[in-house]
């Protein structure tokens, strides 16, 4: 039976070089479109396929490679942790982010029980998904090659499958806790520092914006700053997650 990649066997569906293939379940036909244009905006991911049932995405994975699934929890036949139960029952070891409205306790902590990497609340932007399948991709990196983790690595992997970000009491006013976030995943996912510039281009953002940000992550301690010098001018400043 395929489908049974997921983060925990990088490269599953082809090496790391590989699209990462998402199957987008949600009962709402017109949701589940949204998401899956979403998902095939972000660079490295591809959509394999939408289920609109429990049943429909059982059988999905039952035939096909599927490296992610975006999950709704409220399906018309089961749960979406009843369905995540499942898979793992049969043997199934597809990587989850749950993309659902339901936003009490009890359903968040039962999701991360069962193994769900990520959580979304509906109604989200296009950054605030961004920002969750970049993560899922640093994941993905920083489990590549197997082996043994010394402690930099394990704190990597943790920090890409959820970590700490600038919550909402932490910005001042006028900031945006997902382009935090999402500035925030780009530099946990880059191998080395960056400029604002790179930055700017890899959360299309404006190099603007995306300064402003630094320079709040910067302050607060979660972002580190260097200076790379050139032949001329005045040096580079290069930012780095801490």
């Amino acid at each position: 039976m395929n489908g049974r990649g997921g983060a925990g066997r990088p490269g599953g569906t082809g090496g790391a070089s590989s699209a990462i293939n998402v199957l987008v379940v949600d009962d709402d036909v017109r949701v589940a479109r949204v998401n899956a244009a979403y998902v095939e905006k972000v660079p490295g991911f591809r959509v394999v396929g939408q289920a609109h049932t429990a049943g429909e995405a059982l059988a999905f994975l039952d035939r096909a490679a599927v490296d992610l699934v975006l999950l709704d929890h409220y399906l018309p036949d089961e749960t979406g942790l009843a369905l995540v139960r499942r898979l793992r029952e049969r043997g199934h070891h597809t990587d989850i982010i749950m993309v659902t409205a339901a936003r009490d306790i009890a359903t968040v902590q039962a999701a991360m029980r069962h193994g769900a990497l990520q959580y979304l609340v509906k109604p989200f932007t296009f950054a605030g998904l961004r920002a969750k399948l970049q993560g899922y991709a640093a994941l993905r990196r920083a489990l590549e090659g197997g082996g043994e983790a010394g402690q930099d690595q394990v704190d990597r992997i943790f920090g890409a499958v959820g970590g700490a970000s600038a919550g909402p009491a932490e910005l001042p006013k006028g900031h945006s806790a997902l382009t935090a976030d999402l500035v925030r995943e780009v530099l946990r996912g880059a191998e080395g520092p960056l400029s604002a510039q790179e930055v700017a281009e890899r959360s299309s953002l404006s190099r603007q914006t995306a300064q402003r940000y630094l320079k709040l992550l910067e302050r607060t301690g979660r972002v580190r700053l260097s200076l790379k010098y050139g032949e001329t001018g005045r040096p580079e400043h290069r930012y780095a997650w801490v």
